[in-house]
């Protein structure tokens, strides 16, 4: 009973927290956004970005080499141990020994690589957990919550398994992509130190469960949430995914001071770090034709975003409240109604941003143009391959004329663009992959792919969920699944990568040449100067010069129509039968594509069908 004129009990504070292995350069807009979300509801919410505090203490740049590579579970398996305890599958290690050949990025040698890990695994995790539990004022919290994306489940359960030890009242809510579908139910079901699950996007279950933890109601008219009931789980229907995105902007304040107290990021001057942005979700091309391979979106692929002006003052808030003019967005692909609103706002404003947008590779040279002058720098255009057969069995939408043409454009306009080569696609063919390493030396002036590697099959993903009737077996989850959860939890359901295998596979051989031709092109581009091929015009008269190497240099010269037809081809993929009819040439169909194989000869032109791009860039600048 409360003594008279004492005041009622302050409410505890909830907090969000971002584990390792959590990007150390930007904050967590998960993070940001729950935290924004709660508070505008009336609860106090704070956030922690814990995953600082582990690259603090192994070193930022090992942090970075174990979040960028998310093969083979690593960073799971290192607080696996921490996470179950005697239940834990692998104490002694056998995952380092059984995939050492994928883990040579780590060192100088496997027997480094081993003892590296496992002194951060046996030394760092216990000391970095207990560190945690010590310097939080954990006795103020009512509700902890943990945001889970690509491999921050461990050490998540890692921490608050030691927090229901020392503070057996906390509350734990869990969520994220990696409790998506049925993995949430699951982990719920096998995992003690889970008390919710949000399923699905929490800007709406959260605030609510708060509420309902606050009044002791309960989660059960909590739409989305998993709870333990008995020996199974109580699931409440998910709410439909927001309507629109109209919630407040995310708040990074202790990102920032924590990454600065740190060491992680400099205390004073200009700020490097990447700040996300929210302008959409959903993806709309895959509303319409979901990429075979791609899983993201699992349950809220409906395409949703933000009205032109609030992206635009979300930019300018978060530059000065931060300090920072580098913009990450998270979205899944550009809205292309940004490319008349945005776009052209940011450009009037002068505004001297630097912005990552992940794109479909179908932009136009005007629109590249458009996206370089507003201050996107960085741009992930999902091109995927250099084969049109094989974008085509993955449902892209585009051709490898259009990829080409993209790359070609953002290097002339001084644009990024990170991708890819996939390959192990069910139906695809010999013939696809020698095409393009035979196209490869001719585009050695543009730049590079990171990676030539076989494609992961994702939950949610076409070729996850059509897997039978495609010409593929699904073999189980991806191997380094089981050195990582106890034997009680079924991996078909907590795991998010599977292994395939085709019914009729290519030699090996097929794809070690592809990597090999991308191997030489990476080396060319750490030359100085890198390889160009750069184009001069004047009506009628046209030089290129070829320094792609590795042979000798040389420079073209083509006048008359040779020069014209070459030129017509610059801006985009072009037909013969459309360049004869824009020049009004009198020439036939038939000799415009002579002329074209034999620019595609010389390696000056990327033929694709019947499409083909002028592969030269203009030697003036950003024109």
């Amino acid at each position: 009973m409360t003594p008279a004129g004492t005041p009622p009990a302050r409410p505890k504070a909830a907090v969000v927290v971002s584990m390792p292995f959590m990007d150390i350069d930007r904050p967590s807009i998960q993070l940001g956004i729950l935290a924004s979300v709660a508070r505008q509801h009336g609860f106090e919410v704070r956030t922690l970005h814990a995953n600082l505090d582990f690259a603090a203490r192994i070193g930022a740049d090992c942090y970075r080499l174990l979040s960028e590579h998310r093969g083979r579970m690593l960073g799971e398996w290192l607080f696996s141990v921490d996470a179950f305890g005697a239940a834990a599958p692998d104490p002694d290690g056998r995952l380092l020994t059984e995939f050492a050949g994928d883990l040579g990025y780590l060192g100088p040698s496997p027997e480094h690589i081993r003892r590296t890990m496992l002194a951060i695994r046996d030394q760092d995790v216990p000391a970095y957990l207990s560190a945690l539990i010590d310097a939080f004022p954990w006795h103020e919290i009512g509700v902890v919550g943990f945001t889970s994306t690509y491999q921050q489940t461990m050490a998540s359960f890692a921490l608050a398994r030691r927090l229901k030890q020392r503070y057996p009242a906390i509350v734990t809510v869990f969520g994220g992509a990696n409790f998506d579908g049925e993995m949430g139910p699951e982990l719920v079901r096998t995992v003690e130190c889970i008390d919710y699950a949000v399923i699905g996007e929490g800007d709406v279950a959260f605030p609510l469960l708060l509420s309902a933890l606050a009044g002791g109601t309960g989660a059960g008219t909590v739409p989305g949430v998993a709870s333990r009931n008995g020996d199974g789980v109580v699931i409440t229907q998910p709410a439909p995914p927001l309507p629109g995105l109209d919630g407040p902007a995310p708040d990074y304040d202790e990102y920032f001071e924590r990454a600065e107290q740190l060491g992680v990021l400099p205390r004073t001057g200009h700020r490097e770090a990447w700040i996300p942005f929210e302008s959409a979700r959903g993806c709309w091309w895959g509303a319409k034709h979901h990429c075979t391979f791609c899983g993201l979106n699992g349950t809220t692929m409906r395409f949703r975003a933000k009205p032109a002006a609030r992206v635009i003052d979300e930019l300018a808030g978060h530059a000065r409240r931060y300090r920072g003019f580098r913009f990450q967005a998270v979205d899944n692909i550009l809205d292309m109604s940004y490319l008349t609103t945005v776009l052209p706002e940011l450009v009037a404003s002068g505004a001297d941003y630097e912005i990552f947008y992940e794109v479909k590779a179908n932009l136009t040279r005007a629109q590249l143009r458009l996206m370089a002058q507003a201050g996107v720098s960085h741009i992930q255009p999902g091109v995927e391959s250099l084969s049109s057969h094989v974008l085509q069995l993955m449902r892209k939408g585009v051709r490898a004329a259009q990829n080409v043409n993209l790359l070609k454009w953002a290097r002339y306009y001084g644009i990024d663009a990170g991708w890819n080569i996939l390959w192990g696609f069910p139906d695809e063919t010999e013939a696809d992959y020698a095409e393009q390493v035979a196209a490869i030396p001719h585009l050695r002036h543009l730049p590079p792919p990171a990676t030539v590697t076989r494609v992961w099959m994702e939950r949610f993903s076409p070729l996850y969920t059509g897997a039978d009737t495609l010409p593929l077996r699904r073999t189980g989850p991806e191997a380094s699944y089981r050195y990582v959860y106890p034997e009680d939890v079924d991996l078909d359901r907590v795991a998010y990568f599977f292994e395939y295998e085709l019914d009729e596979p290519l030699p090996d051989t097929v794809y070690r040449s592809l990597d090999a031709a991308v191997g030489e092109w990476r080396a060319a581009w750490q030359s100085s100067p890198p390889p160009a091929l750069t184009s001069w015009w004047a009506p009628g008269f046209l030089q290129i010069h070829d320094s792609r190497g590795p042979g000798p240099t040389g420079t073209y010269t083509f006048t008359g129509p040779l020069a014209e037809i070459y030129r017509a081809c610059g801006d985009r993929p072009r037909t013969a039968a459309g360049v004869r009819d824009e020049l009004r040439l009198d020439l036939a169909v038939e000799e415009i594509d002579e002329i074209f194989t034999e620019f595609g000869r010389r390696g000056l032109m990327f033929l694709d069908g019947t499409l083909a791009v002028a592969l030269a860039l203009p030697a003036v600048p950003a024109r």
